[in-house]
């Protein structure tokens, strides 16, 4: 922290009172050239910010200038009666940081987040889903099979047609034969291909 300075003699004190309540600019540069850097060292203390610091002073100078009937030179001397006022809202400083930056990092995090579909589109997804499983389930086994292993195991024509041991031709028959039964089964349900 910065040197402490020490405070005024008492009839110095007094004197830079009147001129204060007067509104002797002079009198706040006194202040300020004494006091402005011990200030600021016990702010920054207490918000680790430099420029929250340099605002804190700032404010204290300004109560002050503002109010100076509230300091009372027959109870204390003028550096405690400041830096109790610069502790105070340096802590003021920081509870209002610490409400402030939760939702912050909230907003800046739904900011960063992509937006997913519509609540409509998830839903309208998720039926014609539902739909086309129970359209495929609802196939015979040959076209179920073959169409099963090409879309949901992700198969070619020639893997599917290995797989059931069958020609390659009959493979693709089968499967499209299959997509042309689902194609229809969904128009009828209202899903449009």
């Amino acid at each position: 922290m910065s040197e402490r300075p020490d405070d005024f003699p008492p009839d110095q004190l007094r004197d830079l009172h009147a001129r204060l309540a007067a509104g002797d600019a002079d009198a706040l540069a006194q202040v300020h050239a004494r006091y402005a850097r011990y200030l600021a060292a016990a702010a920054a203390q207490i918000t680790a910010d430099r420029e929250a610091a340099a605002e804190v002073v700032q404010d204290v100078l300004v109560h002050l200038w503002e109010h100076p009937l509230r300091f009372d030179p027959d109870r204390g001397g003028l550096r405690a009666y400041l830096v109790v006022m610069a502790r105070r809202r340096a802590v003021d400083w920081v509870r209002r940081e610490s409400a402030r930056r939760p939702s912050e990092t909230v907003a800046r995090e739904l900011a960063a987040t992509p937006d997913g579909p519509a609540a409509d589109t998830v839903v309208l997804t998720e039926v014609t889903a539902a739909i086309v499983r129970r359209g495929v389930a609802d196939l015979p086994s040959l076209l179920r099979e073959a169409v099963e292993l090409a879309f949901f195991d992700g198969y070619t024509y020639r893997e599917v047609a290995t797989r059931l041991t069958i020609p390659e031709g009959t493979a693709k028959s089968r499967i499209r034969a299959a997509l042309q039964k689902l194609a229809v089964r969904l128009e009828r349900e209202g899903v449009h291909v």
